[in-house]
């Protein structure tokens, strides 16, 4: 397990800022241990353990990147159409054919150069006359061919160790004849869901209670994250009940997830329990939605308890449980670079915290792009979520926001890859 420091999430202020808290996470957990080594079709989505080192050029031959005629630049007329023999054909997959000076070979996409050749003109940019090509003057030379070794030379690093692998990072360890990758263990996630008032979907359900959202939306963003999920379905509001379930997933599991429970209130005892089993330091952080954020760690592993409300679950988990997540899997940073785009609203704000606005975009009259927030702004309006296409981040120190100013926007993709 992650074995963390009874203390690695400690902060003695009252708010904590969310660059500290991402600091704090940087500089006081550790990855956990342990790698396997993974067929390149089962890599997307896990963490690379080690450089992947290029083993050969890429590509490993010069070769066209048309269909057309190999030349060699020197042959060419510089004043006029140039007059060559076609001595020869070569097709993608088939060795390289030798030319000599003063011909031509016809040629198409990713066939090998020809010894000699070193452009290539486009099919349609050609005139043919019985066993002769004519070809325009003024292509540069080099034109159209794609050199060994200018997409990766043989010896580099082509994937840094820590990287989050995508589609396209799988594709490019193909490339270079890899069948298999070495990658971190995954980070396993204890994750359940709090309260007396929560109900599983498809329960018989009571008028005074609500079916579970939250957990389901936390399992899928887990998973998109790289982790493994372990769902311990929903615990009551009943303090031994929650020290028994917190401290039995903490043994077996990096991270303890729940959401419900952390708040100030009565019957919020989340907070409690892991007091008791571990030490928490309740991180109210300076956010909105979902400032009742408690961390801390139990038996080694670390504990996070996200509020009850869904949109306030999704924004904490995305800019508070995201980076914990990538640190614990021993990834690369991935900082979120918000998007320019032009409010279509008007907002106001307290200074001293970061906010997160839920819009949709629109195309603008003038050809930009428009962000509209949601009518309803309540933490537990759902709809705010599945109708908006991302987050405007609005910074500490901003206050007001007003139409057709320029904000931050945060795609739902890029906060969840």
């Amino acid at each position: 397990m992650a074995q963390l420091s009874d203390d690695c999430f400690a902060f003695s202020g009252p708010l904590l800022p969310i660059e500290e808290m991402e600091r704090l996470i940087a500089e006081r957990v550790n990855p956990v241990a342990g790698s396997e080594t993974v067929a390149l079709r089962d890599a997307y989505g896990r963490v690379l353990a080690a450089d992947v080192v290029a083993p050969l050029n890429l590509p490993p031959f010069d070769n066209s990147a048309v269909d057309g005629y190999a030349v060699r630049h020197v042959d060419l007329r510089p004043d006029g159409e140039t007059r060559l023999t076609v001595a020869g054909r070569v097709t993608a997959g088939h060795a390289a054919v030798a030319m000599l000076p003063g011909q031509a070979v016809r040629i198409f996409t990713g066939a090998p150069m020809p010894q000699g050749a070193d452009t290539v003109f486009m099919q349609e940019d050609c005139r043919l006359d019985g066993d002769t090509v004519i070809l325009p003057a003024g292509l540069k030379a080099g034109a159209n061919r794609r050199l060994a070794g200018e997409d990766v030379k043989a010896g580099a690093v082509a994937l840094l160790a820590g990287r989050f692998l995508s589609a396209r990072d799988v594709a490019l360890a193909a490339a270079l004849g890899r069948p298999a990758i070495e990658v971190r263990r995954r980070v396993r996630v204890a994750l359940f869901s709090t309260g007396d008032e929560i109900v599983e979907p498809g329960a018989p359900r009571s008028p005074s209670s609500l079916f579970d959202a939250n957990r389901f939306l936390l399992a899928n963003l887990i998973q998109r994250m790289g982790a493994e999920v372990t769902d311990l379905g929903i615990v009551a509001d009943d303090p031994k009940a929650l020290e028994r379930a917190i401290g039995e997933a903490a043994r077996s599991h990096d991270l303890v997830l729940t959401s419900g429970g952390v708040s100030t209130g009565e019957a919020d005892h989340v907070r409690t329990a892991v007091e008791k089993i571990g030490r928490l330091v309740f991180w109210r952080v300076a956010i909105k939605p979902g400032r009742p954020v408690a961390m801390g760690v139990v038996a080694g592993a670390a504990f996070a308890g996200l509020p009850g409300n869904p949109a306030a679950a999704f924004v904490t988990f995305v800019r508070v449980v995201r980076p914990l997540l990538l640190q614990l899997a021993g990834a690369l940073p991935r900082p979120l670079v918000p998007l320019p785009v032009k409010a279509a609203f008007s907002y106001r704000k307290k200074k001293g915290r970061r906010e997160y606005v839920r819009v949709a975009l629109r195309h603008a009259a003038d050809g930009g792009v428009e962000a509209f927030k949601h009518p309803q702004e309540g933490a537990g309006v759902i709809t705010s979520l599945t109708e908006t296409d991302g987050l405007v981040e609005l910074a500490d120190d901003t206050t007001a926001v007003e139409p057709g100013s320029t904000v931050g926007f945060l795609s739902y993709a890029s906060l969840l890859g």
